[in-house]
């Protein structure tokens, strides 16, 4: 994919991590976007999108969490959680000169800006999170847990596709063997000897492994509220995602927050969610 070019800074603990850049089209100058992807994925699951913000004048960085694509790994694994991630994001700000910014945030990559939001809150513009909210599922957690780390021991990229299908099929019911192809060769890399083999490090489970399972569905809605008071928030949440709960922000006893937008995607419209996305950023 071409349109951007590859940025590196360094962590506080001085790991070397990656992003991709995106110039935005020429215009008003506007807040960039930095755009957060799930546990186990990276900055190429924003390929598509990235571009679309970017023609329309906002430069977007779309990052590598250590243990991720271009990142290098964690010698500690147990540093793989969601405060380490938010203060390599804050590194990058500081190295890049960003006071401020639009988040776009995937499962994890919220969760990330919800802490983003508590740590320096004028750094957090607006936001849009994607397949996680106020609360997150238990079961479907644990089901991340269970293939997480795991090798899939694919030999052939057509077995890299077949296992990405196999994990994600419930998710992308629309998708055919193209698409999947093209799905294989952003969450796998080629080894040194031209095998594919996933695109992040094994150990990025470690800490879930070690908090165990009764431990996976912490409460978030402090995170939560923190990030939704005081500045635009778009949910979005897929009709088929088991990631977290049914899209709701208040429950029969009490309010959580007041959000600005929020919308279920179903079926294979790109158009859409792009659309909601970039009708929630312009104002930023």
């Amino acid at each position: 994919m071409t349109g951007f070019v590859d940025r590196f800074w360094r962590s506080a603990d001085g790991l070397a991590l990656h992003g991709r850049d995106y110039a935005g089209a020429e215009g008003e100058a506007r807040l960039p976007v930095i755009c957060l992807s799930g546990l186990t994925r990276n900055a190429a699951d924003f390929e598509d999108v990235a571009p679309w913000i970017a023609a329309r004048g906002r430069r977007v960085l779309a990052l590598d969490h250590r243990g991720r694509g271009g990142s290098a790994w964690d010698p500690n694994p147990m540093n793989y959680t969601a405060a380490t991630y938010a203060g390599d994001v804050l590194a990058l700000m500081d190295a890049a000169g960003i006071g401020r910014a639009v988040f776009v945030g995937t499962s994890l990559g919220g969760l990330v800006t919800m802490v983003l939001a508590s740590l320096r809150g004028p750094a957090v513009a607006a936001a849009v999170l994607n397949d996680v909210g106020p609360s997150l599922n238990p079961e479907a957690l644990r089901r991340i847990g269970t293939y997480t780390g795991q090798d899939p021991g694919a030999a052939t990229w057509a077995e890299a596709a077949a296992h990405a299908r196999r994990i994600n099929g419930d998710a992308f019911p629309h998708y055919g063997e193209r698409d999947w192809a093209a799905f294989a060769r952003r969450v796998f890399v080629e080894d040194e000897r031209g095998r594919p083999r996933l695109a992040y490090d094994p150990e990025i489970a470690a800490p879930i492994r070690a908090a165990g399972p009764d431990a996976l569905a912490p409460d978030i809605t402090p995170l939560f509220v923190t990030l939704a008071t005081g500045r635009s928030l778009l949910l979005v949440r897929g009709g088929s995602s088991r990631s977290d709960r049914p899209p709701r922000t208040s429950s029969s006893d009490r309010p959580v927050a007041r959000v600005t937008n929020r919308g279920v995607m179903s079926g294979a419209s790109a158009s859409g969610p792009a659309a909601r996305i970039g009708a929630a950023i312009s104002g930023s």
